[in-house]
Formats: C-alpha cells, sequence, structure tokens
C-alpha cells in the first residue's frame, strides 16, 4: 500500500465513485464541499468488510468489539482511555447528538452552539423544538468564554435544562481547542449547570488533540465519536456514545443502537486496529497539502484569508474583501465550476466564507484554487 492515501487517484477513477461528493453535482463540477476523501481505502477494511461478504456475516451487531477497539486507538494515540463497557452504539455522530439532546432537555429548552459550527448542530435544535443559543466564535476561529458564559447564562435564565453542542475540534474552522480551553468551558457549564455535549468525530485526524473527557471537568460531559471521518468510512456507518464518568445516559431508549450497522462496526474496527499506519499516511498528506493551499492563496489569491489550522481537512476561506453579490460558494459554482460548502452552512451572516475539502490530490487542490481564481476574477 502506497504510504501517501491522498496520491495517485486519477479524475476518471474518482468519477467512477456514486456518493453524493461525486454525484451531486454535473459532471464539468469539481467537487470540494462535503467531507469525504478523495483516497485510496484502508487495506485491512476492504478486507474485513470483504470477508465479512464472503462469509455472509451480514447481520446485526454484537458486542463490544468497537468500543473496545476505539478505547485501544485513544490509548495509543492521546494517552487516554475511555471505559468501553459505558459506550452506547449509535447509528452516527448525528444521531447520538440527537438522542443525547432529547435526553436531558425538553421542548422548548436551549441548545447552546458556536458559530461558525457544523451545520447539522441548527438541525438538532429546529427538529427537537429547542431554543437556540449562539456562542459566536471570535475573529480567529477561538472559543470566545466570555461570550460562551453570557450565553449559558441566556439558555438557563429560566430555570431550564440546556446543552452545549461543542465541536470539537472545530468544523469549518479546523481549530483544535487547547486542553485550557476545554477545561474552562467544563468549569462554566459546571457553574451554570449546562450539559456539555461534543462531537469530536474529526479528532484523529488532528494535530494536538485533546479529548474533552480527558480534562478536568469533562467527566460530566458526553462525547460522540467515530472512525468514519478520519478513515473515510461515511458510508459504513458506526458510531458511539461516550459518556463521562459523572453523566449518564442510562435514559435512552435501548433501540437507540439499532442503527447501529454491523459492517460497519466490522469496517471500524479494522480501520482503528489495522489502519493507523494509513491514518499517519493521510496527515502526512494533508500537512502537505496545506502547504500548497498557502502556496497558491498566497500567489493567487492574496486577498483570500484563512486560519490554516490542523484540526480537520477542510479549510475556512474567507472571501468577504473580494465584495461578491450573495453567497461567496454560489458565485464560486456558477463562474468557476467548482464546489464548495456555502458560509451559510455554518450559521447567518456567513455568505462570504466557504469551506473546502484539502482530502484530495494535490492535482486537484491546483485544479480547485484555479477555478476558485477564475470564478472571482469574473466578479
Amino acid at each position: 500500500m502506497s504510504s501517501s492515501p491522498l496520491r495517485d487517484l486519477s479524475i476518471a477513477d474518482l468519477r467512477r465513485r456514486t456518493s453524493i461528493k461525486w454525484r451531486m453535482h454535473a459532471p464539468d463540477v469539481l467537487p470540494m464541499f462535503v467531507a469525504e476523501m478523495d483516497a485510496h481505502p484502508v487495506p485491512a477494511v476492504v478486507e474485513a468488510v470483504s470477508r465479512a461478504m464472503r462469509d455472509g456475516d451480514t447481520g446485526y451487531p454484537c458486542g463490544d468489539a468497537y468500543p473496545v477497539a476505539f478505547a485501544d486507538f485513544a490509548a495509543d494515540r492521546w494517552g487516554w482511555t475511555p471505559e468501553p463497557s459505558r459506550a452506547v452504539g449509535v447509528a452516527d455522530v448525528m444521531t447520538g447528538l440527537r438522542e443525547v439532546v432529547e435526553l436531558l432537555t425538553a421542548p422548548g429548552d436551549a441548545v447552546v452552539v458556536n458559530p461558525p459550527v457544523y451545520g447539522p448542530f441548527f438541525a438538532v435544535a429546529e427538529r427537537t423544538d429547542r431554543r437556540l443559543v449562539e456562542a459566536p466564535l471570535t475573529p480567529e476561529g477561538r472559543l470566545d468564554l466570555e461570550v460562551l458564559d453570557a450565553a449559558y447564562a441566556r439558555a438557563t435564565s429560566d430555570g431550564r435544562a440546556a446543552v452545549h453542542l461543542l465541536c470539537s475540534p472545530q468544523n469549518p474552522t479546523s481549530v483544535v481547542h487547547s486542553a485550557d480551553e476545554l477545561a474552562a468551558v467544563a468549569a462554566l457549564a459546571h457553574r451554570r449547570s449546562v450539559h456539555v455535549v461534543v462531537d469530536e468525530i474529526h479528532g484523529p485526524v488532528a494535530e494536538g488533540f485533546v479529548p474533552y473527557l480527558a480534562v478536568p471537568g469533562g467527566e460530566r460531559g458526553i462525547v460522540a465519536s467515530s472512525a468514519s471521518k478520519a478513515f473515510n468510512l461515511a458510508g459504513l456507518k458506526a458510531g458511539l456514545l461516550l459518556p463521562g464518568a459523572e453523566a449518564d445516559v442510562s435514559g435512552l431508549h435501548p433501540t437507540v443502537e439499532h442503527g447501529l450497522s454491523h459492517l460497519g462496526v466490522v469496517a471500524h474496527v479494522a480501520a482503528l486496529e489495522h489502519g493507523r499506519d494509513w491514518l499517519d499516511g493521510v496527515r502526512a498528506d494533508l500537512a502537505e497539502n496545506r502547504v500548497q493551499l498557502a502556496r497558491l492563496l498566497d500567489e493567487r489569491l492574496p486577498r483570500v484569508d484563512w486560519n490554516r489550522e490542523s484540526g480537520t481537512y477542510l479549510a475556512w476561506l474567507d472571501l468577504r474583501q473580494h465584495a461578491l453579490p450573495g453567497e461567496a460558494a454560489a458565485h464560486l459554482l456558477e463562474h468557476g465550476r467548482v464546489a464548495l460548502s456555502p458560509g451559510t452552512e455554518f450559521g447567518a451572516g456567513f455568505a462570504g466564507f466557504a469551506r473546502i475539502n484539502l482530502a484530495t490530490s494535490p492535482e486537484l487542490l491546483d485544479e480547485g484554487v484555479a477555478r476558485i481564481a477564475a470564478a472571482l476574477a469574473s466578479a
């Protein structure tokens, strides 16, 4: 296997794929939006899933192989070991987050978010009939603790329950929250009686990632995680809810685990146990891609700003200096035939921003920036 999973895939190879990234738009559009990697698969995953199919092992999941594999991975990579026996399997991270919000709050209670943040967080509040309370990040993309404390106060001012849906690392800004920041969040939440529920799906990709449950006060939180983003397994669904030592998820209905895919578990276990070298290759490729993106933007688009963080394989582009009419991503799609995620998916007021996916080949990254430059030149 190549030590560079994001290399040596041609556009013809990629266009044979039938997932949303390669089928949502017309064939002349270069897709760089949704968080799918343009990567060779993890060999151990291919073998494990193929073996399960050959054996007819396509029933319902059973046992604790997934949380055990995750705990071993966490111990190896982060020096922290969650308790596998307390983990709850879920179909995916967002399903888990929604279930926890419904467990800990009632309709009309508050959900605190930090825009710009992953769009489905807003949908969780809307679809569960919870009240959305925003605590925006700083202009540098960091958590603003004063703003967060004020949001917590608003969320609990009527004595009702509140949940803070925290994205760590942050999507779309790719910021890795520090141990001190996370501990401060835990302290504020404890003082204000807010439940912290954390999406850590990008953690395995990030440099310097700190698990929320490993910081002081984190034992009161609940984490949702998965191998899907780090190992490109979105189509093989499997996720985990990991409650801290002082958190209680016993009230979750047993059917919450029914969406867990057996083949998903097979794939995720294989990735966590035998795909670590592959992941190291991805991380090395991504580091090179960030350097390339910085160079390309400096050379071709010096007025486009971005925060150059390494928490995900996504980059948050500030296009406001180009004064585009309407949504920036819509302009890039129409005039450059390149698809980025619209800034407004991550919160109101971000029409001048767009998110680009860096998990691709250097050639396609170069082509993507060239198309962005052409579209901006036409504005």
